[in-house]
């Protein structure tokens, strides 16, 4: 059977904001995003929609160049997953991002995981709830815990990643190389694009109708 391989990285920016969510939890790189290729150019996650704004996020394709990241240190871990399986995230991310406008960051799901109560909230998710998501509904990844209360940390020690780097992330040796493949292809470009347009016209027609029976109420 044919693999692919995607990549999860675990991060730390060294900001304030960094620095106490690492004290509070003991631990380091409470970060964690999930890329379709190697060198890193289509990373994917919840986070900072603006590098120099912790109050507004949501969906983001992350820029690991950015001078925001230059004090980043992080962990690389590969996992080999089937083509099928492979499409299925392509798929799942392109329309996420197709549709980006429509999610937000769960900053009340992070105080959910403190009190080890998943708290819901429509198209919202922290890194390791949206990374743990994605791959649970690709059947890539099963585990017990519900997503809500899934940490960095759980993602980082299931047995199935094998660590390829460690350390400053601008020494990271594949960042900024060319790609040797095409990891969207233009099927899923297309199927994304397509299923914002339908998502569009439902939109409109619902809008038509409730006007439509405001209007009719009254005669």
């Amino acid at each position: 059977m044919k693999t692919k391989t995607i990549y999860l990285i675990f991060l730390s920016t060294g900001t304030m904001l960094a620095r106490t969510i690492d004290f509070y939890t003991n631990t380091s790189l409470n970060h964690v995003s999930i890329s379709l290729d190697r060198s890193l150019n289509f990373v994917y996650s919840f986070g900072r929609k603006r590098p120099n704004n912790p109050f507004i996020g949501g969906f983001i394709k992350e820029n690991l160049n950015l001078s925001f990241f230059n004090q980043s240190t992080c962990a690389i871990y590969q996992l080999k997953i089937t083509e099928r399986e492979y499409e299925q995230l392509s798929e799942k991310i392109l329309l996420m991002e197709a549709q980006k406008h429509l999610y937000r960051y769960n900053f009340l799901g992070l105080i959910g995981v403190m009190i080890n109560k998943e708290l819901h909230r429509h198209n919202a998710y922290f890194c390791s709830q949206f990374v743990a998501t994605i791959l649970k509904e690709c059947g890539v990844y099963q585990d017990s815990k519900p997503s809500g209360l899934i940490r960095p940390q759980d993602l980082r020690a299931w047995g199935e990643l094998e660590l390829i780097y460690q350390g400053e992330l601008k020494s990271y040796p594949y960042l900024n190389q060319q790609l040797t493949e095409e990891p969207l292809n233009s099927k899923w470009l297309f199927f994304s694009f397509y299923r914002m347009f339908i998502d569009y016209r439902i939109r409109q027609t619902k809008h038509l109708a409730r006007r439509t029976w405001q209007h009719i109420r009254f005669f």
